[in-house]
């Protein structure tokens, strides 16, 4: 089951949000409720990089293709850990706490 509109992130607070998510669900992102059976590696980094090309002008073209080559290092990493056993999975939540670093240094409009 894909849903009929996928939630893409459209702020710099939204993507903040969902890398927090990211965080919770790593390193395979399975729904455990029932409510998102079509939540999966593929769907989360979809949203990020969707919420990330929205973003793309209040955060600037550097710090787009830092974080978009941050976000291919993340899901590498992933992948290469499914089971959270050879310590990827903690190298690439680590890559997310420096995401929201560099987002967090974004002024927002108030």
């Amino acid at each position: 089951m894909k849903p009929e509109n996928m939630y893409i992130p459209g702020d710099v607070g939204e993507v903040l949000d969902h890398l927090s998510h990211m965080l919770l669900g790593a390193p395979k992102f399975l729904d455990k409720t029932g409510y998102l059976p079509f939540e999966n590696l593929d769907f989360v980094f979809r949203q990020l990089s969707q919420g990330l090309a929205n973003i793309r002008i209040a955060i600037g073209e550097n710090r787009y293709h830092k974080l978009m080559l941050m976000s291919d290092q993340i899901r590498a990493l992933f992948q290469a850990d499914p089971d959270d056993k050879t310590g990827d999975t903690l190298k690439g939540c680590k890559i997310i706490h420096e995401m929201e670093d560099i987002l967090g240094q974004v002024p927002r409009k108030s």
